[in-house]
């Protein structure tokens, strides 16, 4: 049974807790380890289960996991990183984090997404040597990894998934994070996610090697396995034996670990993925029938042929000026009757510190999917009568029926 809500408010998003998920969290605070303990190794596995990854690396959430993954792909000073201007303020930053300059791409209007032709034409504006490309599965869908991969290749960039809004979305032969076109794959167990772990992300990853150095980035940069100590006088015993309480850092690194009260909750979520998945799924289908009416003043965002996504947001694409109303007008009258609702995003490239930096920049896709998104209310815990009453009222604010 899930932990009751908040009266009758339906927000944009939001957990669902259930009992079983409270029993694995005070199963773990009544044991013995609360962080680094056997739950974090556990999660890590089932997350590499249910990704098809090789490995993965737990942290403390989705934005430390970007971070980690600009580290672990060797992004620095002097170095771009093209990343699509819909998306949150974090892709971005992660990049700057690094010392890295943000090459914003344009994406589909529709969608959301960035192409292959958005990422080519960012590569052309580019004032430098660019090093890597951040595409985000916004929304749940994800981006043309294949076709990104092939144009990576040419321009010898390393990928890094924002997979932030797609765990669980796959297509014929693949899933998010199992790293098949890119290097890297991040993503987010913030309570609105598909599962949640109060905070907590994770990175995806092929290749062992830097999989080994994020383990070590996520806690202070330490090594403790004697193979890698770097031979300093007090690693040794006389004997040639490794000291038992040594430990050495031969790069700085962060705390970024993720808690075994996290994981624990992590695992019990993950064990619903399919069920939390199945549910988003058939809800962002009822809200495709319901809204077919309002066309063309209202209608989904566009679908990517092959991909089944593990929706994270139902977006509707609304002509406000053909309505006559304002955005900000429908949000307030849908929150008057209990409807919340939310724009993802702000095309990042116009926050002032982006524009200051890098100046303004015309992105007309990024600037008409912005000028039309409204996330509409989406959890698995909603029933189709809460999809019918958010179009009934988005119906009744724009003056439609």
């Amino acid at each position: 049974m899930a932990i009751a809500g908040a009266g009758n408010f339906l927000p944009y998003g939001r957990q669902v807790i259930e009992e079983d998920d409270v029993a694995a969290v005070a199963a773990v605070l009544r044991g013995e380890a609360l962080t680094t303990g056997p739950m974090v190794e556990r999660f890590e596995e089932e997350l590499c289960e249910r990704t098809g990854a090789a490995f993965a690396v737990v942290c403390s959430n989705g934005t430390t996991a970007l971070h980690l993954a600009m580290l672990g792909a060797g992004i620095g000073l002097g170095d771009r990183v093209v990343v699509p201007a819909v998306t949150f303020l974090a892709t971005a930053n992660a990049v700057r984090y690094v010392g890295a300059e943000v090459v914003f791409a344009d994406v589909d209007p529709d969608t959301g997404l960035m192409r292959p032709q958005d990422l080519e034409q960012a590569l052309a504006r580019a004032d430098g040597p660019v090093r890597a490309a951040a595409p985000v599965h916004l929304n749940g869908q994800t981006a043309d990894m294949a076709s990104l991969k092939t144009l990576a290749d040419r321009h010898g960039l390393r990928l890094i998934e924002d997979a932030c809004h797609a765990l669980g979305t796959s297509g014929p032969g693949w899933k998010i994070g199992d790293c098949g076109h890119s290097d890297f794959a991040c993503f987010s167990f913030h309570p609105v996610k598909t599962i949640a772990m109060g905070e907590g992300g994770a990175v995806t990853i092929h290749d062992p090697n830097d999989a080994r150095r994020l383990r070590r980035l996520r806690s202070h940069g330490m090594v403790r396995e004697s193979a890698d100590f770097m031979h300093h006088a007090d690693a040794f015993d006389a004997d040639g034996s490794p000291n038992p309480w040594y430990y050495e850092m031969p790069e700085i690194g962060f705390n970024y670990r993720a808690t075994d009260i996290q994981c624990a909750l992590g695992l019990s979520q993950l064990a619903k993925l399919e069920r939390f998945v199945a549910r988003r799924r058939a809800l962002v289908d009822r809200y495709a029938a319901a809204l077919a009416p309002l066309a063309p003043l209202v209608r989904p965002i566009g679908k990517v042929p092959g991909c089944a996504p593990a929706w994270h947001l139902a977006v509707a694409l609304i002509d406000f000026s053909s309505a006559g109303v304002t955005r900000s007008v429908v949000m307030r009258q849908l929150r008057e009757q209990g409807i919340g609702t939310q724009v993802h995003y702000l095309p990042v490239n116009r926050q002032p510190y982006y524009q200051a930096r890098y100046g303004n920049i015309r992105l007309p896709g990024a600037s008409t999917y912005y000028d039309r998104a409204l996330s509409l209310p989406l959890f698995p815990s909603m029933a189709d009568s809460d999809v019918d009453r958010v179009v009934a009222a988005l119906a009744d604010s724009l003056g439609i029926g």
